[in-house]
């Protein structure tokens, strides 16, 4: 890797593409695609219609609610090259959500779709701080007509890009204020770390709302290769898709993997193009299964969207298979473990603390968060409130939230570790661990389980399961109470939501299976 990116702007890469690959395919929605041409010329004249109609100027926002269709990187890219700001928008936002979004973004302009324009419409008469908020209806977006070159306007390194608002697990969410140079150089990293070129084929499923799709965008700009996106995730079609479209690489993350693997084993499983996988979170017993299963190398990636790429496991490696390690810096980082407590001072080697990052990418701050941004952004280290722990080889291993805990009398339980020894089992297909309060141990383990279909959710289930746990784990860790379910809440990044989880369980209670023992 150079020094920095030789193309500063996520405009001028697109427009280089256009002149060096402008005939090659960039974008693919199902069976229709474009090539880097065609969405150069679209973009400039949505910019245009921007500018000329909607009276968009630089640094104001442009809010995208759509699901995964070719019209949201038009959009996002025609913002750009209109000097704006994009504002993403989850599909999934209900009425709150939307008023709140737009009013803390101060966005001039929404593009949507017939689908969700009733609710738009319903937030911008409800509100008054919107009114004037103009609306562009896709597919027909009023763009024809207008010039396919770019609008001549001063976009640099530094520009502000979006306004990526976080899955907000806790309370309303949080808008990282990311740049040109962080698009940009995220793209240049992941070409670099991977290795890919020009003559493969990238896949992504998840909303575009999410950061994923979007840095796969600025991936296959940087390579000049096809992106290929689907709807959503379906575990039960995604790899006849990845056959389908003969991709060569994807990036998944959260309850992927493991959905993925639980799905009936079929003949054609290895008869696809894969070359490399990248993923946050392979399950460590899985991991070598998963390679092959379908014959490619999988391997860790950290990061977030406050730093983008953070932490990378090489693809020629094969001592990452099954270590759970989240592997190294990338060249443009610098990572410390230092005691959550007593940030200025680091942990020994095989001792949990607080991951701290330092580098570029990295976002600027929190939009109109600034106590939010001192709290997390501390002397150029970025806090990422990961505890992880540094092993023997200098690799960094994930141990679990520091919020993210039960305090069980005098001995605190990384919820992450449970989930993964719970989630080794075949018949589960996910778990999330809580807290639930104890008069006598403060907290004590509830464990919600999702089963693949076909097993019984009974008393017996639930006590097999924790006998298979409890050979794994300390006797302190095993969950004192299971409750099955159907589903488990999601953020938009496959997370799951434990303030959803634990809110859907009160108002709608299940049935919970008490494995009292003796008090220790």
């Amino acid at each position: 890797m150079k020094d920095d990116p030789a193309v500063p702007t996520l405009n001028q890469l697109l427009a280089q593409r256009a002149q060096d690959s402008g005939d090659r395919e960039f974008l693919r929605f199902g069976e229709w695609s474009w090539s880097f041409a065609e969405i150069d010329a679209w973009t400039s004249r949505l910019a245009h219609r921007l500018i000329d109609v909607d009276g968009i100027r630089p640094g104001d926002r442009v809010a995208i609610m759509l699901p995964n269709v070719v019209h949201w990187p038009v959009a996002w890219l025609a913002a750009l090259k209109a000097g704006a700001v994009a504002v993403p928008v989850n599909c999934g936002y209900r009425r709150a959500d939307l008023a709140f979004v737009l009013k803390d973004s101060g966005a001039r302009v929404v593009v949507t779709d017939a689908e969700r324009s009733v609710l738009v419409a319903g937030v911008l008469t409800d509100e008054p701080d919107l009114t004037g908020v103009r609306v562009i209806e896709v597919p027909d977006d009023g763009s024809e007509g207008f010039p396919v070159t770019a609008p001549q306007l001063p976009v640099a390194a530094e520009t502000l890009a979006n306004l990526q608002y976080t899955s907000g697990t806790t309370g309303f969410p949080k808008a990282c204020m990311l740049s040109h140079d962080y698009w940009v150089r995220l793209g240049w990293i992941c070409a670099a770390t991977t290795g890919l070129g020009a003559e493969d084929v990238l896949l992504t499923s998840q909303p575009f709302s999410y950061m994923d799709p979007q840095w796969n965008t600025a991936l296959a700009l940087t390579l000049g290769a096809p992106l290929v996106v689907l709807p959503r995730f379906s575990a039960s079609t995604f790899m006849s898709d990845v056959r389908r479209h003969r991709a060569t690489f994807f990036y998944v993350l959260g309850s992927m993997p493991t959905l993925l693997f639980k799905q009936p084993p079929t003949a054609e499983d290895r008869e696809n193009d894969l070359r490399m996988v990248l993923c946050s979170g392979i399950p460590v017993a899985l991991h070598a299964r998963l390679e092959e299963r379908w014959g490619a190398p999988w391997r860790e990636v950290y990061g977030m969207t406050e730093s983008g790429i953070d932490l990378f496991s090489p693809f020629d490696d094969p001592a990452a298979v099954g270590s759970g390690s989240l592997g190294r810096p990338v060249p443009s980082k610098h990572v410390r473990v230092v005691d959550p407590a007593d940030p200025g001072e680091e942990v020994p080697d095989g001792e949990s603390g607080e991951l701290v990052i330092s580098g570029t990418p990295m976002m600027s701050g929190y939009w109109n968060r600034p106590e939010a941004t001192a709290n997390v952004l501390r002397d150029g280290w970025l806090h990422t409130g990961d505890l992880v722990v540094r092993r023997p080889d200098g690799g960094i291993q994930l141990v679990g939230r520091i919020k993210d805990m039960v305090r069980r009398g005098g001995e605190n339980i990384a919820c992450a570790e449970v989930e993964t020894v719970l989630e080794r089992d075949d018949r589960i297909v996910a778990a999330a661990v809580v807290a639930v309060p104890d008069e006598v141990m403060g907290e004590e383990v509830k464990a919600f389980v999702q089963l693949r279909g076909g097993v019984p959710e009974d008393r017996a289930t639930a006590q097999e399961l924790l006998e298979r746990a409890g050979a794994q784990l300390a006797r302190f860790k095993v969950p004192r109470y299971v409750e099955f379910v159907a589903d488990l809440p999601r953020t938009p990044s496959e997370r799951v939501s434990k303030p959803a989880l634990k809110a859907r369980a009160a108002a709608e209670p299940g049935t919970t299976y008490d494995f009292a023992r003796p008090r220790s």
